[in-house]
């Protein structure tokens, strides 16, 4: 495959290799906190799917994030660049779930009987 087809700007591949190391660490954290929560000895009830749909959806962001840096195309700029807009959303989806997560576990502190 010719990387050089449409004479697209290329990006340097320690610069990729670099990304790819943080995509790759922010989604481990991502996974271990899901990981985390999902082995939490409470129960879970139907006020906390909004956070679970958020964790999973923003760690599907991020695992397509890391295949798109993974192909050899993403030393071309557009292909880079889409990954990484895939891996910033991925990273919003995901701090709203542990965001929602914590607000969540507060209220339910807040209006529980013994409060």
């Amino acid at each position: 495959m010719n990387l050089n087809d449409d004479n697209e700007q290329l990006v340097e591949t320690i610069f990729r290799n670099g990304t790819l190391t943080v995509v790759g660490i922010v989604l481990s954290f991502s996974l271990g906190f899901l990981t985390q929560w999902a082995n939490n000895p409470l129960p879970w009830n139907l006020v906390d799917a909004p956070s679970v749909l958020l964790l999973c959806a923003g760690i599907i962001w991020q695992i397509a994030a890391l295949v798109g840096l993974l192909d050899q195309a993403a030393l071309k700029k557009n292909v880079f660049e889409k990954a990484n807009r895939r891996f910033v959303i991925g990273v919003i989806l995901t701090t709203g779930g542990v965001f929602s997560a914590i607000v969540i576990d507060l209220a339910k502190l807040l209006l529980s009987p013994g409060a």
